[in-house]
């Protein structure tokens, strides 16, 4: 059995901690901070500070791979996840009834649900593993590190303790020190692709009233307008975020922190519109994220492993931005992954690097290119002009051939160029088309001059 050492109690060490466990592993996670998800949701989420976790109280859709991963490796959390108030959206569900069955379509499910409830979750399966400890309110300071060609790490230093480890797994998400403290060992320093995405997210989370409809309807979540984008995320236990985005360098931006101006101008565009129109009662102030990159941080370069006894894992060594809701997926992928292959990994960390070169980072580079254009597009107010590429997006509401290939690229299952590449999904689009020729694609949120309006109003 291989000891593991795990820098970060979120989701990802959680994920790990746990696969590792039971699988008869030691397991110790070392959490800075000392507060847990625990049995008040509502308390955690809306009043727990967590400066280094500013995507906490963002709005989460959990794609396939979380689910998938969960019911193969911990079907218990998986049920106490759904018990905490958790549900389940197939993308077949917008039309009401599914279409024949095809091999994965059972996959294509989405969890409606805040972050913490996963987090309370995934705790509460922790604390069951007789193998794992957590211990919270320890921060790690430092690795061990012996020489070598190359040097490995053999455990990590909290405070003026070393706790020894076969595989230290580097937890700690986007601002981990791991890097700086490999460099400052004299490691070759790590590999990091980083991109800087020029997008900022306000949020305003929401409850519908007891006394009235649990939704709007047959009503598409997501809206846009040349210059901002606008979404709704159902959620757990009758709560639902408003979500808006807009590039980093809009002049409005500031100003939509007013709860009051972000809910005008969220009504603007149809998706929040129908479910504001339900009057839910507010539940947070509007919550800005901005600062984001895209970053790739591979602890191997072309000389192979620029150490053993270290691999990272969650936004550790894939941090993305919300855009298309990856992190969580992709860092229990990679959790997996490493539980199933630990003593080798722990021996030889060079096939985890390949395989998260291969498995995690086509997606990577699919999140760049698509903020790429979703930056240049904000910024600029650019209105659209592909007419088959709105067609094909479109088309997905009204056609299953289409909407599986679109559940099928979202949900992490199949490459865009594959999933709608098709002869099917190119005859069904041309079908569509021909029985619309007036369509022409266009935003359905406001134009710049009402947005300014509104905003100057």
């Amino acid at each position: 059995m291989a000891r593991v050492a795990v820098i970060g109690g979120g989701i990802s060490g959680l994920g790990t901690a746990l696969m590792l466990g039971r699988r008869g592993h030691p397991v110790t996670v070392f959490e800075q901070d000392a507060r847990q998800a625990g049995e008040d949701l509502d308390r955690d989420f809306f009043h727990w500070r967590r400066p280094r976790v500013p995507q906490a109280v963002q709005p989460h859709s959990f794609l396939a791979p979380v689910r998938t991963v969960l019911l193969a490796e911990a079907p218990d959390a998986y049920a106490d996840l759904l018990a905490r108030g958790a549900t389940e959206y197939h993308d077949f569900d917008w039309f009401g009834e599914h279409p024949p069955y095809r091999a994965g379509g059972e996959e294509l499910v989405t969890l409606r649900t805040r972050r913490i409830v996963l987090e309370a979750a995934l705790a509460a399966a922790v604390r069951r593993e007789r193998t794992v400890e957590v211990r919270r309110g320890r921060r790690v300071d430092a690795l061990t590190v012996e020489e070598g060609s190359p040097a490995r790490v053999t455990g990590v230093r909290v405070g003026a303790d070393t706790h020894r480890a076969d595989l230290v797994v580097d937890a700690s998400g986007r601002r981990s020190q791991v890097p700086a403290w490999l460099v400052a060992a004299g490691c070759r320093p790590p590999v990091v692709d980083s991109h800087r995405a020029g997008i900022a997210y306000l949020c305003r989370w929401y409850r519908l009233r007891a006394d009235g409809p649990r939704g709007p309807g047959r009503v598409r979540t997501g809206s846009a307008a040349p210059f901002a984008l606008a979404g709704v995320f159902p959620s757990d236990n009758d709560t639902f975020a408003v979500n808006l985005v807009l590039s980093t360098g809009d002049p409005t931006r500031g100003a939509l922190t007013d709860p009051a101006l972000f809910e005008a101008a969220a009504r603007r565009f149809p998706a929040p519109a129908a479910w504001l129109d339900l009057a839910p009662e507010p539940q947070s102030p509007v919550l800005a994220m901005a600062g984001l990159d895209n970053r790739w941080t591979s602890l191997a370069d072309e000389d192979g492993p620029i150490v053993t006894g270290l691999v990272n894992a969650g936004d550790s060594l894939i941090h993305t931005n919300p855009t298309l809701g990856h992190g969580v997926a992709l860092g229990l992928r990679a959790a997996q992954h490493l539980a199933t292959r630990v003593d080798r990994i722990a021996a030889d960390p060079a096939e985890y690097h390949s395989w998260a070169a291969q498995s995690l980072r086509p997606w990577f580079d699919a999140q760049v290119a698509a903020d790429r254009v979703n930056e240049r597009q904000l910024a600029e107010s650019a209105p659209l002009s592909d007419r088959r590429a709105a067609a094909m997006a479109a088309c997905a509401f009204d056609d299953p051939v289409v909407m599986r290939a679109r559940a099928q690229v979202r949900h992490l299952l199949r490459p865009a160029d594959e999933a709608f590449g098709t002869e099917e999904v190119d005859r069904q689009v041309t079908a569509w088309l021909a029985a619309r020729p007036e369509f022409s694609p266009q935003h359905d949120g406001p134009t710049r001059d009402q947005w300014d309006a509104l905003i100057a109003g």
